[in-house]
């Protein structure tokens, strides 16, 4: 689909004065697995866990809704022509689904993998805060203090980023999707707004969700939605 068929930009939409195209960048979040369900701490340090059953069939929905866009869901928007994937199993098996439904294969990203908790990993909230009291509320609320052993939300923030203007880099009116983690989303959510770091972790990222945001090579960057949950 060419920008010249596709539907003019709607009213709400950034305000532009010329015709300089963006990048669209869909963000989607992996399904659910195990972890997920016990809010546990799965990060980039290892490739697992897999989907559950229920994460399958929330790949599948995002996947449909990643077909839409460009046609009934964002007219204005180009239709994705690349899928990328953090390199963890459970973003992987979601891409699949994604990539299978817009006929695309998927190329791994580092750039896009969950934060690196280090020692946290696998470990739920209470067990944290028994073993470093304290520590994990710093962690979401002071950007730069790191998870023992792992990364702070500042270096996700800057891998991200970096993540992303690359994929400005590479061609603009187009849409790439990525499929990555609640952190990561969240970091490249807020490195687009230009929010604080500290604020990050206040942005709701459901498993399986949507975040389409917009880049343009001028900086100017813009947010369609954020965390639009697909499996309603």
């Amino acid at each position: 689909m060419t920008s010249a068929r596709r539907a003019p930009r709607p009213s709400g939409a950034a305000m532009r004065f010329d015709g300089a195209a963006p990048v669209t960048v869909v963000l989607v979040r992996h399904g659910e697995t195990p972890l997920t369900v016990t809010r546990a701490m799965s990060g980039s340090s290892v490739e697992g866990p897999a989907l559950t059953a229920a994460g399958r069939v929330q790949a599948a929905k995002a996947a449909d809704v990643v077909h839409r866009i460009g046609r009934e869901l964002w007219p204005d928007l180009p239709y994705p022509s690349e899928v990328r994937a953090s390199p963890m199993v459970r973003t992987r098996q979601t891409a699949a689904s994604v990539g299978r439904r817009i006929g695309q294969h998927v190329v791994v990203d580092d750039a896009f993998a969950e934060c690196d908790f280090g020692d946290w990993e696998g470990l739920g909230v209470p067990e944290i805060d028994e073993r470093w009291p304290g520590l994990l509320r710093r962690w979401y609320t002071k950007p730069d203090v790191p998870a023992p052993g792992g990364e702070s939300l500042r270096d996700v923030g800057r891998r991200v980023e970096a993540g992303l203007g690359r994929v400005l880099e590479a061609g603009t009116d187009r849409t790439v999707v990525v499929v990555s983690h609640a952190m990561s989303i969240r970091a490249a959510v807020g490195v687009t707004l230009g929010m604080p770091a500290d604020a990050w972790a206040w942005l709701r990222v459901l498993a399986g969700s949507v975040t389409v945001l917009r880049w343009w090579p001028d900086g100017m960057r813009e947010a369609v939605v954020v965390g639009m949950p697909t499996d309603v």
